[in-house]
């Protein structure tokens, strides 16, 4: 009779562990969790402060942070949330006299969630700096070190509890900040898409 009791008791313990456990997981929010992701896009230039007809793509390597703060959510449950985002971003050249361009760049990623949390609405906006290859033609780049600004407004869909797809509107800039005269910069913009995996 106690074997049968300890083991009703054991049986118990078990499903209401493995139910408190499905239900975290399911709980635990896209937004609240550290993700990994690797995005690529092709812009084209936008401003004439250069006489050459800038093409580039991106390639990044990017990471976002749980969020660091709400700003708002509802009783259903959408949620507009700030996380930080950092990438290591690679840059191939497809017209212009430079080939590459090799940055670090971090911004705020606010985000706007559907209450099924499978939908978000993003805006990114940042800068940081990097190297390419100068080559000093009249309307390139004056020198190797370049400063970059960029902003990303886009879509994000869930396809699995784990990974999701990202597309947006991509603009960036290039610039020394007058470090060299002339100082003509990079004006593109393009589309940008992106995989997504969340992390543990």
């Amino acid at each position: 009779m106690n074997r049968l009791r300890a083991r009703s008791a054991a049986r118990t313990g078990l499903t209401i562990a493995l139910l408190a456990n499905a239900v975290a997981v399911q709980a635990q929010h896209p937004a609240d969790r550290w993700e990994f992701a690797l995005e690529a896009g092709h812009l084209r230039k936008v401003r004439h402060n250069s006489p050459l007809d800038y093409r580039i793509a991106p390639a990044q390597v990017a990471w976002r942070s749980p969020a660091v703060f709400e700003w708002w959510r509802n009783e259903q449950g959408a949620r507009l949330t700030v996380r930080n985002r950092f990438a290591v971003v690679a840059e191939t050249f497809l017209r212009g006299p430079e080939d590459y361009y090799l940055a670090f760049t971090a911004a705020p990623s606010i985000e706007l969630w559907s209450a099924d949390q499978k939908t978000a609405l993003f805006y990114e906006i940042g800068g940081g700096a990097g190297f390419l290859n100068a080559s000093k033609v009249t309307g390139g780049q004056g020198q190797d070190f370049t400063f970059t600004w960029f902003t990303q407004l886009g879509l994000r869909r869930q396809i699995s509890a784990r990974t999701a797809l990202t597309g947006g509107l991509y603009f960036t800039h290039h610039s020394n900040l007058g470090m060299t005269r002339p100082n003509p910069g990079i004006d593109v913009l393009g589309l940008n898409f992106g995989l997504v995996w969340q992390l543990d």
